[in-house]
């Protein structure tokens, strides 16, 4: 009990302290009632708490995995959706959702649900908080604080509207003499967007468009008003948090307003709070940036637990693509040393598109421009954002994984399934938690229909399936979707397994200056595992050469693939294209 007690006071400092460097100009008075307020709110959970087993004692392992989805991606008539999707998780997909991010599910106006316009309640059709309940009984449940911005149709943004409290100082609306030239934009829309108010027109903080409404991170009351979120979400299962666009929730005049010192401590807060909530909770960073801005939530060691790791998805794109897989393999040689209660969220296909702010001083412009040539030709699109200087640069790429595997031959399926699965195993090779996105495990194409009927980009890469359909799909052995799930899930049962895969375990690149393999090698010793990628559509003869190899091989042919259980000789292993292999000592 003493032990609790001196925990709690470490975070009543904790607590005070971030507050006072947050809200600077805030009196004292102000800092303590804030303070008292999130304390006895977390004083008033921990009494009632659900969560008295510990389903793991660690936060992540070998065995974890992400499976992304919105909660109607599959759907069937009369049926909500959350319930449909249940029934699917275990059986269809089995170890490759152990952990399951569902999509925001909260009542919203656009943007995929990003535009929450209720914390209250869940949109109709997918159900109610019970059905979250019930997915979290045998998966590990992610969800999104969308912390930067509510919908324009949020009862806060109504209260603005009305010039009535707390929606007064909840919406950002700054002075218009201050300076914003600096801004960084993740989009090519307009930063303000004018509201006509009981007391006149006033403009908006708009960084996401128009019925995206900046909330006022400078008001301190915002602090219990998400903790209070994060409580609803921890009572129904919740324990994965994703901070969507956390980057740009500080502003400041003169700023890029982008990953401001305040924004850092508001996630050291948001830390301090989850963790004294619950202890294997897990807040992740979500940044579509540079990787020296993107790990900036990292290396503190006191603030995000996990970020999306942005610069995989292009580089493993661009790699695939051009069978050339030389900035891919100097990229994971000099991967980043990160704190021991960190990792990285490994991916490839999401919701949004593929980032490309994070090739940046990675990958010269003409390589860059040559992805989004090749890209286009297999039916994507780019979306802009907008620089300081008015001008619109690509920010990301539209386009299903599955459509961005296709071959540039007449033949458009030529490999295609090949690529596929070396891009997800090679997810799950890398050094953290692999997540994968549902759509592209079952092999949807860009979805034209839905882009033609709203005009979103990113609509290219969302479709939905109507659950008979999909059923059909999944049981014939010959679909595409079939084949992936089989593949990937026989993949991370193996992964499972495997300590070597361990999200903290030892990682080194055996193929910097080579373009046509990718060598992984995880773990060290006797019980190292050899991750071995053919990035090319030709056959290669590869010879494994690794200081450690003496000491674990008594014999040439003493080797095996984990995935196929396959015996090798490690001077003359022959990969067919685009093969993967998991080669170890028997």
């Amino acid at each position: 009990m003493k032990q609790i007690d001196s925990e709690k006071k470490i975070d009543r400092l904790k607590i005070d302290k971030l507050l006072k460097t947050i809200y600077s100009n805030n009196t004292t008075e102000e800092i303590n009632f804030i303070s008292n307020q999130l304390l006895q709110i977390l004083d008033d959970f921990s009494e009632k708490s659900a969560y008295e087993e510990k389903r793991d004692k660690e936060r992540w392992n070998e065995s974890h995995s992400v499976l992304i989805t919105y909660a109607d991606s599959i759907y069937k008539n009369g049926e909500a959706t959350l319930t449909t999707l249940n029934k699917f998780l275990s059986k269809h997909f089995g170890s490759l959702s152990k952990v399951v991010h569902i999509l925001p599910f909260l009542k919203s106006t656009s943007d995929g649900g990003f535009a929450v316009s209720s914390y209250d309640s869940l949109e109709e059709k997918f159900g109610g908080w019970d059905d979250l309940k019930s997915i979290s009984k045998n998966h590990d449940l992610m969800a999104d604080l969308v912390l930067n911005h509510v919908s324009s149709s949020h009862p806060w943004v109504q209260q603005f509207i009305k010039y009535q409290e707390p929606g007064i100082s909840n919406v950002f609306s700054p002075k218009q003499n201050l300076d914003w030239s600096n801004v960084v934009r993740p989009r090519s829309s307009s930063l303000f967007s004018q509201i006509n108010t009981e007391d006149g027109p006033k403009q908006v903080w708009t960084t996401f468009g128009p019925d995206q409404i900046d909330l006022n991170w400078h008001n301190p009351k915002m602090t219990i008003e998400f903790l209070n979120l994060i409580i609803t979400y921890l009572s129904n299962g919740i324990k994965w948090l994703r901070l969507d666009a956390v980057g740009f929730i500080w502003k400041e005049s003169g700023t890029t307003c982008l990953h401001l010192p305040k924004a850092h401590s508001i996630v050291k807060l948001l830390r301090v709070l989850l963790n004294n909530l619950l202890d294997e909770g897990v807040l992740i960073t979500e940044t579509n940036v540079p990787q020296k801005e993107n790990l900036s939530y990292l290396i503190p060691d006191d603030e995000a637990h996990m970020a999306y790791n942005f610069p995989l998805p292009p580089l493993l794109l661009e790699a695939i693509i051009t069978s050339r897989a030389d900035i891919l393999n100097s990229w994971i040689f000099d991967w980043p040393i990160l704190p021991k209660e960190t990792t990285l969220f490994n991916f490839t296909a999401s919701h949004d598109g593929v980032g490309l702010r994070a090739l940046e001083g990675l990958m010269n412009e003409q390589r860059i421009k040559d992805l989004l040539i090749n890209c286009e030709k297999r039916g994507g699109l780019v979306s802009h954002r907008r620089l300081s200087n008015g001008d619109d640069k690509p920010y990301e790429l539209n386009i299903s994984w599955w459509s961005a595997m296709e071959d540039s031959s007449r033949d458009a399926k030529r490999f295609q399934y090949e690529r596929f699965i070396l891009s997800q195993l090679l997810v799950m090779a890398l050094k953290g938690v692999p997540a994968f996105y549902l759509p592209a495990l079952l092999a949807s194409e860009n979805d034209i229909k839905s882009f033609s009927l709203t005009g979103q980009r990113r609509d290219l890469n969302r479709e939905k399936f109507k659950s008979e359909n999909l059923l059909a799909v999944l049981n014939n052995p010959e679909s595409n979707a079939n084949k992936n799930l089989k593949c990937l899930r026989n993949a991370m049962d193996v992964r499972s397994k495997l300590k070597q895969f361990h999200p903290c375990s030892e990682m080194k690149c055996l193929s910097k200056g080579r373009s046509d393999i990718v060598v992984i090698k995880r773990g060290n010793g006797p019980e190292s595992v050899f991750a071995i990628h053919n990035m090319t559509e030709n056959k290669i003869n590869y010879q494994l050469n690794d200081n450690d190899l003496p000491k674990i091989i008594d014999n040439d042919f003493n080797t095996h693939d984990f995935l196929s259980s396959i015996k090798y000789n490690r001077k003359n292993i022959s990969l067919d294209p685009f093969q993967v292999i998991w080669l170890s000592a028997l």
